[in-house]
């Protein structure tokens, strides 16, 4: 990301050098290409990420067992909750937060606060 912002800065002070709608053109083109560079990376980081969709089943099991022991769940303690998430935001972080998340739901009505 620093090679990324020397990299603008000096394009910055060379567009600003030349004259007129040529310094203009060459910069509109190095960003552009400096953005789908970093599209590609971006895509190729996420691609490279397992993807799981939580199971249904497993989430109604864990709720179930839960009930049964009778477990009130207790607010939020981590580190990845912001506000407008929901439960499925929990999950590319952690599942066990993404399960209680989905107890907590059950439970409360409501998302943490």
């Amino acid at each position: 990301m620093k090679r990324l912002l020397i990299a603008m800065i000096i394009v910055g002070g060379v567009c600003v050098i030349l004259p007129g709608e040529r310094g203009g053109r060459l910069y509109a083109q190095q960003t552009t290409e400096e953005m789908k560079r970093m599209q590609q990376q971006l895509n190729e980081q996420i691609m490279s990420k397992p993807f799981s969709v939580p199971s249904e089943a497993q989430v109604n099991a864990y709720i179930a067992e839960e009930q049964k022991k009778g477990v009130v769940p207790p607010p939020y303690r981590g580190i990845y909750w912001r506000p407008g998430y929901t439960c499925y935001d929990l999950a590319r972080y952690s599942h066990p937060e993404y399960l209680s998340c989905r107890y907590y739901h059950r439970y409360y009505g409501y998302y943490y606060r």
